[in-house]
């Protein structure tokens, strides 16, 4: 089972911004419009899960146990990703500014990452030193994702629904 390549809900994780990361890579050498648009979408997917896992499972799992600002930081963070990934999952490769999505995206989450995996004092490192159970959290954890995986092969996700930001039509 795919549990035992993942020592914990962290690991699990950052196996997620590996591939992501390794994905915006593929974005950037790509020449044809279909396969930047490929791509994108495979981005959009596995950011779309991992945001949904990390805020219905991961993160309430450590409210009240590290720092809120922290939490609350990558709540917002999230957001901003969630406009740009429904903005990019709209658009096509001809459309203006599509390529400056992605790559504002891809800026967007190296932050993120940054702040999560920041060695001594990022939310991983407060996270470790939580009292909660992260082999149990990571078993949650990836059942979740294999059925958000599974509901994406057969129907696709919703749109990514921002959560701390509220926006205004125009």
């Amino acid at each position: 089972m795919a549990k035992a390549e993942f020592t914990d809900a962290i690991a699990l994780l950052k196996a997620d911004h590996r591939k992501v990361e390794d994905l915006f890579e593929q974005f950037e050498k790509a020449r044809s419009g279909g396969r930047k648009q490929d791509i994108a979408h495979q981005i959009c997917t596995e950011l779309k899960i991992h945001t949904m896992i990390e805020e219905e499972i991961f993160y309430p799992a450590f409210r009240g146990k590290i720092e809120s600002d922290a939490l609350d930081e990558a709540y917002v963070e999230h957001d901003g990703a969630k406009v740009l990934i429904n903005d990019i999952e709209a658009g096509s490769p001809d459309d203006d500014f599509y390529d400056a999505k992605v790559t504002v995206l891809s800026e967007e989450i190296k932050h993120h990452v940054k702040e999560e995996e920041r060695q001594s004092d990022g939310m991983f490192a407060q996270c470790r030193k939580a009292d909660v159970d992260l082999v149990e959290l990571r078993d949650r954890m990836l059942a979740r994702k294999q059925e958000l995986m599974a509901q994406a092969k057969t129907g696709g996700l919703p749109i990514a629904e921002p959560r701390a930001v509220h926006l205004i039509a125009a």
